[in-house]
């Protein structure tokens, strides 16, 4: 699973947009822990720690431990709002996690080996459909990545959620249909090489047909003839 991520914050004596702003202006974001059938706690943390864990990929789906006056609260992370234009992270809603809890999150997909995939040697192309999953994890077990094998894929196969093993304390959140993940697909300008031969072939067929009938046309002149000589 990903590593838990501990971010340092501190209570918020005010709420409200001015409070916000002055936070925001010291390098502070504003934050909020809810959930686990207790009162919200709205809190403000390190604008650079912050950004440097928001850097590392798998914030979204890492659990987060706040550290706030000497207590430890495990949340995940359920929403980062970012400036429109500067992508400044402006404020933070973290889920508070209770004991044996599950959670739905977005956990990235890894395809390996995709030198033994034979469709792929041939010049194939991996159309990925869904970059993430959607999955219910417990929520002491959030697998980092989900690791799919295309280990034997041909041109024309597709890799559906049924033929995954997901990890333990995880299934699909999607569960009334059997989605497709990823294809293995021709190549453009192989499916152009194809179209090409075919209009070639199709010329080729129009040329022997035209040959065939001025062939008939020239036999039946020289039967005219002969017969005008009788």
């Amino acid at each position: 699973m990903s590593d838990a991520l501990i971010l340092p914050a501190e209570a918020r004596e005010r709420a409200g947009k001015g409070a916000s702003r002055a936070l925001r202006r010291e390098g502070r974001v504003p934050a909020v822990i809810y959930g686990g059938k207790e009162e919200p706690t709205t809190i403000h943390v390190e604008l650079k720690e912050l950004a440097r864990q928001l850097g590392t990929g798998h914030f979204m789906n890492s659990i987060v431990e706040i550290e706030l006056s000497g207590k430890t609260i495990r949340t995940l992370p359920k929403d980062v709002a970012l400036d429109p234009v500067t992508d400044r992270p402006e404020h933070v809603d973290f889920l508070r996690l209770a004991k044996g809890a599950k959670v739905e999150v977005n956990v990235p997909v890894v395809f390996i080996n995709e030198e033994d995939s034979p469709g792929l040697k041939k010049g194939g192309v991996l159309n990925v459909v869904r970059h993430e999953l959607d999955l219910v994890c417990e929520a002491d077990k959030i697998p980092a990545e989900i690791v799919i094998d295309v280990t034997g894929k041909e041109v024309g196969d597709s890799i559906h959620i049924s033929e995954l093993s997901l990890p333990e304390g995880s299934e699909s959140a999607i569960t009334d249909r059997d989605f497709t993940i990823a294809t293995l697909v021709a190549p453009s300008a192989l499916k152009k090489a194809e179209g090409a031969e075919a209009a070639e072939g199709e010329e080729v067929d129009a040329d022997e047909v035209e040959a065939t009938e001025q062939g008939g046309d020239e036999a039946e002149g020289e039967g005219e003839k002969e017969g005008g000589e009788e």
